[in-house]
């Protein structure tokens, strides 16, 4: 009995976890709301704000922890097609609850080349509804947000894979974006 009782415990607790992730994508703003003000430190310890890239398409990906595969392989993917997001006008800006050391130290490790933001209190990923919290853990969701230039965002990726992200992006900025022939 013991033994059946622990094993549910187990398949309630995942259930849990599996219902508050649904419960957090479900908190995250909607495209075409007003991007929350944020800021936040970098890798190099000085601070970011969302607003100082008014003007320019943002692309804001939250994601778990430095040094894990996932974010590894998804911080690799963006970093590898950073001129096609220069091309586009578009800024990547990585958020996650590590501290800005910890991103320093990844950045230097895996070659990064852009911001990453240390959001060490939640508070800029609960507003994203990007917070996973386990109780005793807190990470952020692997969640992704297009702001347009305005300040708005323009599209929300809640269903994230590592591996095909950076391209399903350029995607998205290339449906969202005007080309230059139709200014």
């Amino acid at each position: 009995m013991k033994i059946g009782a622990a094993v549910m415990g187990i398949v309630c607790i995942g259930v849990g976890a599996v219902l508050s992730l649904r419960v957090l994508a479900s908190d995250a703003p909607a495209a075409g709301s007003v991007a929350p003000e944020f800021t936040l430190a970098s890798q190099e310890g000085k601070p970011v704000s969302l607003k100082d890239y008014r003007g320019s398409w943002v692309v804001l990906y939250f994601y778990p922890r430095d040094f894990t595969s996932g974010c590894t392989i998804e911080a690799h993917n963006f970093q590898r097609d950073q001129a096609q997001y220069q091309q586009k006008g578009t800024i990547v800006l990585g958020v996650s609850v590590d501290s800005a050391d910890s991103h320093k130290q990844f950045c230097t490790k895996e070659g990064l080349h852009f911001k990453l933001l240390a959001d060490t209190d939640h508070r800029v990923s609960s507003e994203y509804g990007s917070l996973t919290n386990l109780g005793v853990v807190k990470f952020a969701a692997r969640h992704t947000f297009i702001i347009n230039p305005e300040g708005k965002i323009a599209k929300v990726y809640t269903d994230v894979t590592p591996n095909k992200h950076s391209e399903e992006v350029l995607a998205g900025l290339t449906e969202l974006q005007p080309t230059k022939g139709s200014r």
